[in-house]
């Protein structure tokens, strides 16, 4: 089997599977049972001024069938004392010495404040501190979270304040509710940070109740903004965590977060440059077991790739990436119908007449028998038809434009 191991700034994990901070971590019976079922490794619920929690919490959003395709709360750091916390994290981290313990701080923004958790976290032998610059919700309004996750500057700051004592590795957090992500990830840099992790979650309102015009979740006939994760974030995350492995100037590992449940997910944000992935609304939904999976999953992918290690993944797409200007406008692909496969429901008839370019014919063949057929000459490669497609290989997107020359925007507009 491939080397599954990992190390994300100094901290060793058996495997690139962790649970992110949030409700899977509350508690130490949740993170010895986790790693009981093959976790990696888990960052603590986030560690502060116990605050109270509200009810009810979170919401979900559903498309058709699919349920939690993504999760809204307005749940809060932990509501059980440091205490507590600190003698649970230290019988896990007795128990389990090989698995990644990582701890999720959120303070007030003062320097004093900083140094004392850190230091009284870090005796009870975690292997490293991720901070919280990203809730978006309730602690923001204190001051904390995202209030200071969307100030790059105030990032900067305060990473030093704790980088002042810290002895174990500092993960910043980063919100994904700011216009560019990669100036927040280069003021955790400057402020001396020795990784990044992202995405916290997204600013939303999952929806309105039509009946009793109430959003949900609500308390007590009152709602507030939440924050958004599930796999339908995961375009949004993925985007985050490759433009700062992109930026030369961040330089940083990340630990990438939002909407991964399986271990295709994972491998996805590794070629786009996460070392290690967190997990949390997949957990919420289907239980820790979901490990077993990801890891056989992982296991058997990079064994059939003689790949010998899992690290090896890291950042193997990043080269791809471009801004819009540089890519081919001479490169061209085309929609080809498999009339074999092909149901005749429609669907890429309707959408490419309705939306897209018109370039889909209702015709009858030699047998008398109705098919879809795609004029190549005026299909311009949207993908539609292929993504509203029911049945897979019905419809490919094949490559019509060899042979011409590579051609940018900026080559455009010099010739003319």
């Amino acid at each position: 089997m491939a080397d599954l191991r990992i190390e994300l700034a100094g901290i060793k994990s058996p495997n690139p599977f962790w649970l992110a901070s949030a409700p899977p971590t509350n508690t130490g019976y949740q993170v010895l049972r986790a790693f009981e079922a093959g976790w990696g490794g888990a960052v603590w619920k986030t560690l502060g001024d116990p605050i109270v929690n509200v009810s009810s919490r979170f919401g979900g959003y559903r498309v058709g069938n699919q349920r939690l395709m993504g999760l809204n709360n307005i749940e809060l750091i932990t509501d059980r004392s440091l205490e507590i916390n600190l003698k649970e994290m230290a019988e896990v981290k007795k128990k389990f010495p090989d698995r990644a313990l990582v701890a999720s701080l959120m303070v007030d923004p003062v320097r004093e404040v900083w140094h004392e958790i850190v230091k009284q976290v870090e005796a009870v032998g975690v292997d490293g501190l991720e901070i919280n610059f990203g809730c978006p919700h309730g602690m923001a309004e204190r001051g904390m979270g995202a209030a200071v996750g969307q100030h790059p500057e105030l990032v900067r700051q305060q990473t030093e304040w704790i980088k002042e004592v810290a002895t174990t590795p500092v993960i910043v957090k980063l919100t994904p509710n700011i216009t560019d992500i990669r100036y927040t990830a280069r003021a955790a840099r400057e402020g001396g940070a020795d990784a990044i992790s992202m995405i916290n979650t997204i600013n939303s309102l999952i929806g309105v109740d039509i009946d009793t015009w109430l959003p949900t979740p609500h308390v007590d006939g009152k709602a507030a903004h939440g924050g958004y994760c599930g796999p339908a974030v995961k375009p949004i995350a993925l985007h985050m965590v490759a433009e700062c492995a992109h930026d030369r100037s961040i330089g940083l590992p990340i630990s990438g977060i939002g909407g991964i449940a399986t271990w295709q997910d994972a491998v996805e944000y590794m070629l786009l440059g996460a070392t290690g992935v967190q997990v949390c609304t997949a957990v919420m939904h289907h239980g820790f077991r979901i490990v077993e999976d990801m890891i056989d999953g992982l296991n058997l992918y990079l064994d059939e790739r003689g790949i010998q290690s899992v690290g090896e993944l890291v950042g193997r797409s990043v080269h791809t990436l471009s801004d819009w200007g540089s890519l081919n406008l001479n490169y061209k692909v085309a929609a080809r119908i498999d009339t074999e496969t092909c149901i005749n429901c429609n669907k890429c008839y309707i959408s490419c007449e309705d939306a897209s370019h018109q370039c889909i014919d209702r015709v009858v063949d030699a047998s008398g028998k109705q098919i879809l057929q795609v004029r190549e000459d005026d299909c311009v490669g949207c993908n539609l038809c292929s993504l509203v497609c029911p049945v897979d290989g019905a419809i490919e997107m094949i490559e019509v434009s060899a042979g011409k020359p590579h051609m940018t925007w900026g080559d455009l507009q010099a010739q003319r």
